[in-house]
This record gives structure tokens, sequence and C-alpha cells, in this order.
């Protein structure tokens, strides 16, 4: 595992400060109205004033993001499962998984407002629904890459499924899984706030909903920032899970330079 490099986090510290700089420079240079962009310090100040508002509804979203990913990773897993040894069960629970992931979940929110209700359970279940397919695609496409030889010495020794599973599929399809989990989690905030755009009265959604009727810009921006903030800390959650779980399945991506 490599580490990370102390130029490289110190170049994008610098890089994120001058942007910053910047964009008060230019904001208060051209007496951009704050309804329209508001600057640096005007959104901090809006935070640090509704700190407390703020971390409640930040709270909640990330409670809906993280049921709905983890009730899509364990239905997913299960469903590529089912399609891999399954081709009854692939040729049913395929097409329901694709007309699923076609249809616009924006259209699908109010009607799932309208049967779960309008409290969390909603919008997880949509945050479930985005980030299904990526798993269900992923999960299943590292199982089929499993070791041809592998599977038949498996068969030669009179091994059952199970043990084919857990000794060969499985572990062959862990950087896979993984590839699904990170578009996933990204795809499960973009769901909870789906849900909370559509009908909720809670959550960072909501406050950008709220923010924006009213035209308090700095609370939309505010909360813009927190929602990147929470995508790219769960993000990097998976990230290091992977390494501790998946050593090997990021070897051959760090061996590559990232620089000539």
């Amino acid at each position: 595992m490599t580490a990370i490099r102390p130029r490289e986090v110190v170049t994008a510290l610098v890089t994120i400060v001058v942007a910053i700089g910047l964009w008060e420079a230019v904001v208060r240079l051209f007496h951009v109205p704050d309804f329209l962009v508001p600057a640096p310090s005007a959104i901090w100040q809006e935070f640090a004033s509704r700190a407390d508002l703020y971390a409640t509804h930040t709270w909640i979203t990330l409670y809906e993001t993280a049921l709905g990913f983890a009730l899509a990773t364990v239905l997913g897993i299960l469903a590529a499962i089912a399609i891999v040894y399954s081709r009854a069960l692939q040729s049913v629970v395929y097409p329901v998984i694709l007309v699923l992931q076609i249809v616009p979940k924006v259209a699908v929110a109010p009607l799932l407002l309208i049967w779960v209700g309008y409290g969390l359970q909603s919008k997880a279940l949509i945050a479930l629904l985005v980030a299904f397919f990526p798993i269900v695609i992923s999960t299943a496409t590292g199982m089929r890459a499993a070791d041809p030889e592998l599977l038949d010495l498996v068969k030669v020794l009179n091994g059952s499924r199970w043990q084919e599973f857990v000794k060969i599929r499985f572990p062959y399809s862990l950087p896979f899984i993984f590839s699904g989990l990170k578009v996933a989690i990204t795809l499960a905030v973009i769901g909870a706030i789906i849900g909370e755009f559509v009908g909720g009265n809670e959550g960072l959604g909501y406050l950008i909903v709220i923010a924006n009727a009213q035209l308090r810009t700095a609370m939309s921006f505010s909360s813009f920032i927190l929602l990147s903030l929470m995508g790219l800390a769960l993000f990097a959650a998976i990230v290091v899970l992977e390494r501790l779980m998946v050593p090997w399945g990021v070897t051959e991506a760090e061996e590559i330079p990232t620089s000539l």
C-alpha cells in the first residue's frame, strides 16, 4: 500500500486556498449580489451561525444514504449470486433489474413516497434503487471472471457449489464488488437527495429546496459543500475498506506512475 505523498497534499491544499481566495476577491471586486454568488466568507458565516441546524440535517441525509447503500449492497450481492448460479433466475431477475435502472428515479420517487410514506424509509428506498444496479453488475461480472481452471479443479475434487463460491468465485469478485461499491455510494447520496427534493421535510436536500425558494444562496452553498464533503468521506471509507480487505486488488493500480 503506497502512502500519500506530502507534496501532493500540500499541492491540493494550496490549490483549494488559492481558489477560495480568488472567489472571495472576484465577488468583492465586482460587487456580486449575495443572492447570485455569495462570497466564501458569507458562506462560512451562514454555516457558523447555524452549525447545529446543519449538523442535524447532515446526519439525517447520512443516515438515509447509509441505510439505502447497506440494503443495496446486501440485495445486490444476493441478486448477483442468483444471476450467476441460476439461468432461470437470470432470465427473470435481470430484466427486472434493467427496467428498474432505466426508469427515472425522479419519476418514481413520488410514487414511493405515496406507498411508503414521507419518512426516512422512503428516502433510503430511493437511495437503494439508485445504488442497486452497479453492485449487481460488478458482482456478477467478478464472479463470472473467476479462473476457469480453478473452477474445473473444484469439480475434479468433487467440491460443492458452496466451496466453489467461498474459495473461488467470491474472492475473485471482491475487486469487482468494491468497484461497484465506489460507484454505488455516490449514487446513494444522489438518491437520498432526490427523495428529499420530492417530498422531504428534513435533510440537506430539504434545506436546499427551502434556500432556493427564499433566495438564500449562502444556505444552498453551505448545503452543497456539506453534501460534497459527506460524499467524499463515504467514498474514502470504501477505498480504505477495499485496501484492508482486498490489498491485491489495488496493487496493479498503485504500480501505475502518477507522473512522467
